[in-house]
C-alpha cells in the first residue's frame, strides 16, 4: 500500500548512500552489493503495490516518478562498473532521493481504476522502456554539466595533457550514455506505436504528448549527428545536450500544463 512507501523508501535510500560511500572509498563489489540491495528493496515496493493496484504502476505522474527512482542508481551502476567514475553514485543517489521527496510530500492518487486504452500489454513496456531511457538521459545530462565545468577550468589553467585525456574520456561516457538512452527512447516509441494501433487504429495521430516525443528524439538525433560530425565542438555538443533534456522534461511532465494538451491529449497522466 502506498502508506508504507516511505518506509521502504528510507531503507532504500540508505543503502544507496552506502553504496555511494562504499564507492568514494574504492570498495567496488560493498558499493555494487549496496546499490543492488537498495535496488531490491524499492523493486519489492513497486512490485507489491503493482499486486495491490491489480496493474503496473505506471499510469500516474507519482507512479513513473517511482520508475524513474529506481532506473537512476540502475544509471549510476552501469557508468560506474564501465567506467569507474565513483561520484556517479552520489549524484543518481541525490536525484532518486529528489523524486522520492516529490512522492513523499505530494502524492498521487493511486487507483485500481484503469480506463481501457491502458489494459493493452503495449502500456507496461511501453512506459517502463521511456523511464529508463530517461533515466540513462538523465545521467548524460549530469555528465554534460560536469563536462562544461570541466572545460571551463581546463581553459582557465589551461591545463594540457592529463586534463585532456580526462575530457576525452567523460565525453566518450557522455555519447554513449546518450547512444543507450536514444536507443531506448527510439524503442518505447516504436511500442507506443504499436499500443495506438491496437487502441485507437492508427500508429501516430500528433496528439501533443507525441509531437513532443518527436521534438525530444529529434533533439537528442541532432546531438548525435553534431558530435560525428563536430567531434572537436565539446562545448557546444553539451549545449545541445542539455536543452535537449529541457525538451525531454516538457515531453514527460510538462506537457500537463500546457493549454493544447489539458482536455485533448490522451497521455497527459491524471490521478483521476
Amino acid at each position: 500500500m502506498w502508506e508504507y512507501f516511505i518506509y521502504f523508501a528510507v531503507a532504500s535510500v540508505l543503502l544507496w548512500t552506502g553504496g555511494a560511500i562504499e564507492a568514494w572509498r574504492c570498495k567496488r563489489i560493498f558499493a555494487m552489493w549496496m546499490t543492488t540491495a537498495g535496488l531490491m528493496v524499492f523493486f519489492g515496493f513497486i512490485l507489491g503495490l503493482w499486486i495491490t493496484m491489480e496493474h503496473p504502476p505506471l499510469r500516474t505522474m507519482g507512479e513513473t516518478r517511482l520508475w524513474y527512482s529506481f532506473f537512476l542508481p540502475v544509471a549510476g551502476m552501469i557508468v560506474y562498473s564501465r567506467w569507474h567514475y565513483k561520484w556517479i553514485f552520489s549524484f543518481s543517489t541525490l536525484l532518486a532521493l529528489v523524486f522520492i521527496c516529490i512522492n513523499v510530500f505530494k502524492p498521487e492518487i493511486h487507483s485500481k481504476t484503469l480506463m481501457p486504452a491502458l489494459q493493452s500489454p503495449w502500456f507496461a513496456p511501453h512506459v517502463i522502456v521511456y523511464m529508463f531511457a530517461y533515466a540513462m538521459l538523465g545521467a548524460a545530462t549530469i555528465m554534460a554539466i560536469v563536462l562544461l565545468v570541466q572545460q571551463h577550468k581546463l581553459y582557465r589553467k589551461r591545463i594540457a595533457d592529463d586534463g585532456q585525456q580526462s575530457l576525452v574520456k567523460a565525453v566518450e561516457v557522455t555519447d554513449n550514455l546518450v547512444y543507450v538512452g536514444w536507443g531506448f527512447l527510439t524503442i518505447g516509441m516504436l511500442f507506443g506505436a504499436l499500443w495506438a494501433k491496437e487502441v485507437w487504429g492508427h500508429y501516430w495521430s500528433w496528439d501533443p504528448k507525441e509531437t513532443w516525443a518527436a521534438i525530444t528524439w529529434l533533439a537528442y538525433l541532432v546531438y548525435v549527428h553534431y558530435r560525428i560530425a563536430w567531434s572537436k565542438q565539446v562545448k557546444t555538443a553539451m549545449v545541445i545536450l542539455l536543452i535537449s533534456f529541457c525538451m525531454l522534461q516538457i515531453c514527460w511532465w510538462g506537457i500537463n500544463y500546457l493549454p493544447s494538451a489539458k482536455d485533448s491529449s490522451v497521455h497527459t497522466y491524471s490521478s483521476k
